[in-house]
């Protein structure tokens, strides 16, 4: 297809993109002409369906719970940057362009043992 100027023309002997009448065909077309779709929900249900049907084992992803951290004890942003020598602090912006923004407590889970 060439873009002229918002429409899209075919040049001269291509075939006409494929029309989809479930939405499993929606993808595969989408897919097609390049575009970067994500299936939806009927069409994830679609495909477990199918998977069941050959047998294969469908499992469901577990979520992992979030741990909540305690908020109310952590010091203003202010007072944390202050820690870092003023060459530290220099060095990062230099190298990174780090600004902190933020404070906030890291789950244990996240960190390696």
């Amino acid at each position: 297809m060439l873009p002229t100027g918002g429409a899209t023309q075919r040049a001269v002997g291509e075939p006409p993109p494929p029309q989809a009448d479930d939405p499993g065909e929606a993808v595969a077309v989408a897919v097609e002409n390049g575009a970067n779709v994500w299936p939806d929900e009927s069409a994830e249900r679609a495909f477990l369906g199918e998977a069941r049907e050959r047998g294969e084992p469908v499992v469901a992803t577990a979520i992992e719970a979030i741990e909540e951290t305690d908020t109310k004890n952590l010091p203003p942003l202010d007072d944390l940057v202050k820690r870092l020598p003023a060459d530290v602090r220099e060095t990062l912006d230099e190298l990174f362009r780090a600004k902190f923004i933020a404070v906030r407590r890291v789950p244990k889970k996240a960190l390696k043992d």
